[in-house]
């Protein structure tokens, strides 16, 4: 029982529990340093500490001071103490030996086994529960009664000291029990919202979970087009990349062929310079007279002629059949398919003139492709209206360089060129390429040919021309002609002054 009394005066106030770095107030009560830190934590904002023993105050929070006899005399007595196996509750009374406890009553803060809660008083304060250490939770930490009301003002758990002689003394208090159930009603309630709330997270999850699915297929799926596409760039890049290093080849074996032609007549015309000039050095060493003036005299007009003879300028790359070739490229990532007729493609921004259209030509909606119409679009009969299968464009070139693509049906009369738009509009001159003020390119199955003023020039493509790419350079006094295909050929090239403003001229 010495023991027992030992553990009384070893066992903290606040927490029922043997010291833990025991501290004393300027009262003389002692503490565990860690309770009565929370208590004064709890007192910060009232300006005003107390002992929970013996309600002094302080005015200002005290400094605490370690016990350290008390501190030695806990450690002592609880190496002294057999150990307890984990998760057992030894009875309080039985110093000698360890019992188990069978009961732990709340308001003797003690443990009892079999024997002593035999001999424990029966009276109604004491209450008894399982075994448990847990009493600093179940008794007033100022009063050292059992906790049995709940004040509803300051929500906060009281013995009947507190509710009738303490500071909530006047304050709506309940008992335990009710105010457990109103707070499991409350808490019920929550648990409902909690509950919705958690489906609710859970179905947004799920869609988020199906979303992350999608556009991780779709991702996969742009992936894999893009993977194509850049894979299908190459291809004809590398296509592109030979074409063009073909034609350069091709164009300085064409360039090499003829300089060698042009030093190998030059080499002839040297060697008969040399000839001719020591015949004349011969006659010019005559000293009889009548020898030299008899002498034959070298063929001066053919001389005159040859020399009058310039050579012919060396060739030069086509500056623009390269761009056009790799003007291509456009062709790979936007693949324009044209209608029947003719459809003018690139950006050269032309569109047709529908108020210079014949009434045998029907125009599209958005003015870019033209085609024969067995229907008459019964159009007003104006001064700029064609008479028969023609039609001009709204823009016109008054300088620069222009170029634009058309795309011809496969089959029929067909011919594209430009014009100036001063030319007549009715009769066989209107045609184009029958006149001074317009240049054509007339295709008609496996006949090609370039028209300007009635003259007629054939051109043979190797196949029938299909789509057409057009370049004018108005200062330079150049409009070619290219059949855009794999490779692109070079059909013919105009050379003119222009002098009036071009329109581009379909037929």
């Amino acid at each position: 029982m010495a023991s027992a009394g030992l553990r009384e005066e070893l066992t903290c106030p606040i927490c029922l529990s043997i010291y833990t770095r025991p501290v004393t107030l300027r009262c003389g009560h002692n503490f565990c340093q860690g309770c009565i830190g929370s208590v004064w934590d709890s007192q910060e904002g009232s300006g005003l500490y107390t002992c929970p023993e013996c309600r002094a105050e302080f005015q200002e929070r005290p400094a605490l001071q370690r016990n350290l006899k008390l501190c030695n005399i806990a450690e002592r007595f609880l190496s002294t103490q057999p150990e307890q196996e984990e998760g057992v509750i030894f009875c309080t009374y039985c110093v000698t030996s360890s019992v188990p406890a069978a009961k732990t009553c709340l308001l003797c803060d003690a443990s009892l086994c079999d024997i002593h809660l035999e001999r424990h008083s029966k009276s109604g304060e004491h209450v008894l529960t399982e075994p448990t250490t847990s009493l600093k939770n179940r008794k007033c930490p100022v009063h050292k009664k059992l906790l049995a009301y709940y004040c509803t003002e300051d929500a906060a758990s009281i013995c009947v000291t507190c509710c009738v002689f303490g500071e909530h003394r006047g304050h709506q208090v309940e008992s335990l029990n009710e105010a457990s159930e109103k707070k499991k009603e409350k808490l019920r309630h929550v648990l409902e919202k909690l509950t919705s709330v958690r489906e609710e997270t859970e179905k947004r999850a799920q869609s988020l979970q199906e979303q992350k699915r999608e556009v991780q297929e779709k991702a996969a799926g742009v992936t894999d087009r893009v993977t194509a596409l850049i894979r299908d760039f190459r291809a004809q890049l590398e296509v592109l990349e030979k074409q063009v290093l073909s034609e350069i080849t091709r164009w300085e074996e064409q360039v090499s062929l003829r300089v060698s032609d042009l030093i190998q007549q030059l080499e002839i015309k040297k060697d008969e310079l040399s000839r001719k000039m020591l015949h004349i050095e011969e006659q010019s060493n005559i000293t009889d007279p009548l020898t030299v003036l008899q002498g034959r005299e070298s063929d001066n007009a053919e001389d005159r002629e040859r020399e009058g003879n310039k050579v012919p300028a060396v060739g030069d790359l086509d500056e623009v059949l390269i761009p056009l070739t790799l003007q291509r490229l456009a062709d790979i990532v936007i693949d324009l398919k044209a209608k029947s007729g003719f459809c003018v493609q690139g950006d050269s921004g032309i569109l047709l003139d529908v108020n210079t259209a014949a009434n045998n030509v029907s125009v599209s909606g958005d003015l870019k492709t033209a085609s024969w119409s067995e229907t008459d679009q019964l159009r007003p009969n104006t001064r700029g209206r064609f008479g028969d299968f023609q039609v001009l464009s709204s823009r016109s070139f008054s300088s620069g360089q222009h170029y634009w693509e058309v795309q011809i049906s496969e089959s029929g009369y067909r011919e594209v060129g430009i014009s100036y738009p001063s030319r007549v509009r009715k009769g066989h001159q209107s045609l184009i390429g029958e006149n001074k003020k317009s240049w054509g390119l007339y295709m008609c199955d496996n006949n090609h040919l370039v028209i300007h003023d009635s003259i007629r020039t054939r051109i043979y493509p190797e196949f029938p021309v299909q789509r057409l790419g057009i370049y004018l350079d108005y200062e330079a006094g150049r409009l070619s002609f290219y059949q855009l295909c794999d490779p692109i050929r070079h059909l013919h090239t105009v050379t003119a002054t222009f002098t009036e403003t071009s329109l581009v001229r379909l037929k």
